[in-house]
């Protein structure tokens, strides 16, 4: 696929009357933690708090972390995990789960938070009616690193996942790590063999194997499965996924067990028409309140992940499991049919001719939103969209937030919060954006094409090229 060098940036679609209105918090990259309303204004901008991710809290406060370690030791360790109010004071900070002496560094206490956490109150960290996250108290879930090494898996370091549970004054009361359930996550002969072998090797801390890579992690909360007698979606239990490996699963948050799972194969009969999902980030339950409650919803990014049998793709067997598009999908987690999805069919793309241009290899995210709508971050090229159920965009925005190290205005995860989350604002005037009709908009400046008298030429058929293109690739056009 080939990106054009010039395109418009800001919100470029925006349908009041069909959206579901309120501000958007994400890392505009190196700037800071941002907060945009439906036209585009920033309107806050807590400079130098990252967030991985940011996440607006009532009453105005955000949180996020105020530093990464450095990446010759550590891979995605952010120091620690920080509630800031409106005017910039922290008033809450996690750091003690390890204590890090990098050579070089000043030694130092760390949360090695990473990608994600829950503050008590809320399930997911977006907005759900009658579910608030707690601002001045309350226990926070945080997806942290632990190096190990467990010989189950491989003789080599690893960067393991665990989730802690901490309390507002920071003691931790809980920890889960992913290694241990090692024999619970049915890998296949092949797939042990490749992780045995490189275990997804990554060259900070002189090497380790950052082998399951869990981006998302939320709890369930409570649920009409659990309200008709499944044990399995206790609203305690947590629903994570893990990019490298394509598993999506939920734990026994009293036992740490794995009590539902997708994944790590697709072939077997009762997924095989789900699709190969791969590399996919936010999976968790949709929250009671909200359309489509107790259903999983993710973002399948496709891209590369995987371990298992060499492929063309991947000749030593790890990161085998290809596909050049994404796919956000709702699926019932008893019956496993897939409810509701966006995929490039539905985003009026001809596949696979140009399935890619809805495409994110890596990162991104979707929230369900109370009207209905799902607001999904398509991250590796900075975009946010609205969609409607039927699959309509009616708001767009992207990202003229450009990295200077890493050449890209990715966002990692959007969300959307209420108005009234945000006190210290007058709630904002909307005014619709039309989509632009790119066949007839130029830059200023440039010359307007010039139509030429046509000329009909008899006994000429019309042209088929795109027809036969599409038809030779397997698939009809919807005429």
């Amino acid at each position: 696929m080939t990106y054009p060098s010039v395109y418009p940036t800001g919100v470029t679609i925006y349908n009041p009357e069909k959206c579901w209105n309120g501000y958007t918090v994400f890392q505009a990259r190196e700037l800071g933690a941002l907060v945009i309303d439906m036209n585009g204004a920033e309107v806050q901008l807590w400079k130098g708090l990252h967030g991985f991710p940011n996440k607006l809290l009532p009453g105005g406060y955000v949180m996020g972390n105020t530093g990464e370690r450095n990446n010759a030791y550590g891979m995605q360790d952010q120091i620690d995990l920080v509630q800031v109010d409106w005017e910039g004071n922290i008033v809450w900070r996690f750091n003690r789960y390890e204590y890090i002496e990098d050579p070089g560094e000043k030694p130092q206490w760390m949360a090695r938070q990473h990608h994600d956490y829950q503050r008590e109150g809320n399930p997911v960290g977006y907005y759900v009616p009658g579910m608030e996250p707690r601002v001045d108290g309350g226990n926070t879930l945080i997806l942290c690193h632990k190096n190990l090494k467990n010989p189950k898996i491989s003789d080599k370091l690893l960067l393991d996942d665990t989730i802690i549970e901490v309390t507002w004054e920071g003691d931790i009361v809980w920890e889960w790590i992913c290694s241990d359930h090692f024999d619970e996550y049915e890998f296949s002969e092949e797939a042990k063999n490749i992780l045995c072998r490189d275990p997804n090797m990554r060259p900070s801390g002189g090497g380790m194997g950052d082998w399951m890579h869990i981006n998302s992690m939320s709890v369930l909360g409570p649920n009409k499965w659990y309200d008709a007698g499944d044990e399995r979606f206790h609203p305690d239990n947590i629903i994570w996924d893990g990019r490298e490996t394509n598993i999506i699963a939920i734990i026994d948050k009293k036992t740490g067990k794995i009590v539902w799972k997708l994944g790590p194969d697709y072939n077997a009969k009762e997924v095989r028409h789900l699709g190969w999902i791969i590399g996919q980030h936010h999976a968790h339950m949709i929250p009671r309140g909200l359309p489509g409650e107790g259903n999983i919803l993710v973002f399948d990014n496709g891209g590369w992940a995987g371990y298992g049998a060499p492929n063309p793709g991947a000749p030593k067997g790890i990161k085998n499991a290809l596909r050049d598009y994404s796919r956000v999908l709702e699926i019932n987690p008893v019956t496993l049919e897939i409810i509701w999805q966006y995929t490039p069919v539905e985003a009026g793309y001809v596949h696979p001719v140009d399935a890619n241009r809805f495409y994110s290899p890596f990162i991104s995210s979707a929230q369900r939103l109370p009207n209905g709508n799902t607001l999904i971050t398509e991250g590796s090229g900075g975009r946010i969209i609205e969609v409607t159920p039927k699959h309509e965009i009616v708001w767009e925005y992207i990202s003229p937030y450009w990295g200077k190290m890493l050449r890209l205005n990715m966002i990692y995860r959007a969300y959307r919060a209420p108005y009234e989350w945000i006190p210290q604002l007058d709630p904002p005037k909307e005014v619709p954006v039309e989509r632009i009709d790119v066949t007839t908009f130029r830059v200023p400046g440039a010359a307007p094409i010039e139509r030429l008298k046509e000329t009909v030429v008899e006994g000429v058929l019309p042209y088929q090229g795109d027809t036969a293109l599409c038809v030779a690739a397997g698939d009809e056009l919807d005429k």
